[in-house]
């Protein structure tokens, strides 16, 4: 099997906050707190939770753009976590984004020529090939030539996420982020950007990380999810499995909230509503952080980490009480708890 394209190996990114005294020891918000994935060439690996669970900061410090507390992050079996000036622009060829709100991705004094431009130019390429590629580009993703001198606001909000798109193809990335990108289109627009998605992917061979709050969303799109709480990944699992078999208890709720057309797995359809309110990130309990909203919770989840085991063919999950059903014990059993 061949190496990951990108793999993230104890990923955290801790934000300190300001107390206003002088010498008192500043509290941090974990805001995630020990990540671990892989990415393989010409793969989509969705990540999925509740706002504020972490997915938006996980590819903000793969990018770049979020500080790394702790943790690796591995392009092509190089270490980028810590990479600043020069060398981080040249990785930006091979690593883009596609963020939430085309609107303010999108410079309005700029025409949507020059907003594809705009990478193709930071990166010294010739004017004459800059306007052969935006042509190229604009084609790829369906926007039409006499669009070329339109300004942002000329266009539907269907049409500037594609120039979004088209911008971070020009340097024929290897890995795209799409942070929440469709969700502030319409229904009908939503199946159109996520048809060009994949069309993409299977001409450009493209490899997508696409974070998301929409499980309906990153169904269509993801051969496997990740699903975050409060900075950790609670399970992982290809896609038609961890709809047919979703093992960890927030993965079931959530599963049980999304309005599907078909069947899901017994288990998420019968699941308990959550219990409790979300912990204070700067107050974290050692243990699990789902613990306090569990509905299987037992004494001594908060007071110890669940470690992800393998449960099946590419799906993990960190949870005591599912993975004493499954191997007959958990770190409570081993820590006499």
């Amino acid at each position: 099997m061949s190496a990951p394209l990108l793999s993230v190996r104890g990923l955290k990114v801790h934000f300190p906050v300001a107390t206003g005294r002088l010498f008192a020891e500043k509290p941090v918000v974990r805001a995630v707190d020990g990540v671990d994935f892989d990415l393989a060439e010409g793969e989509t690996l969705g990540i999925v939770g509740e706002s504020g669970c972490g997915k938006s900061t996980t590819g903000n410090a793969i990018l770049g753009l979020a500080p790394v507390t702790e943790g690796e992050i591995l392009f092509d079996g190089r270490d980028v976590a810590g990479l600043t000036g020069r060398d981080r622009q040249a990785l930006w060829r091979d690593l883009q984004v596609v963020f939430q709100d085309p609107v303010s991705a999108l410079d309005p004094k700029r025409t949507i020529a020059q907003s594809i431009a705009e990478p193709l130019e930071i990166h010294g390429v010739a004017r004459a090939s800059r306007k052969a590629r935006v042509d190229e580009l604009m084609e790829l993703v369906g926007l039409r030539a006499t669009q070329r001198d339109r300004y942002p606001n000329e266009l539907s909000g269907g049409q500037r996420q594609r120039v979004v798109i088209a911008r971070a193809l020009a340097l024929e990335p290897r890995v795209v982020i799409c942070d929440e990108a469709v969700s502030a289109l319409d229904v009908s627009i939503q199946s159109q950007v996520l048809n060009l998605l994949l069309r993409l992917q299977r001409d450009l061979g493209l490899s997508y990380l696409f974070i998301s709050h929409d499980l309906s969303v990153v169904r269509h799109i993801a051969d496997r999810i990740a699903v975050m709480y409060l900075g950790t990944v609670a399970e992982e699992a290809p896609t038609d499995e961890l709809f047919r078999r979703p093992l960890h208890p927030y993965t079931e709720a959530l599963l049980a909230a999304v309005p599907l057309p078909d069947p899901v797995a017994e288990r998420a359809k019968t699941a308990r509503p959550l219990q409790g309110d979300v912990p204070n990130p700067m107050d974290m309990p050692p243990g699990c952080p789902f613990a306090a909203r569990c509905p299987l919770r037992e004494e001594g989840c908060d007071q110890i980490r669940p470690q992800p085991i393998e449960v099946g063919p590419g799906h993990r999950l960190a949870c005591h009480v599912r993975e004493r059903e499954i191997t007959g014990s958990s770190a409570l059993d081993r820590q006499g708890t």
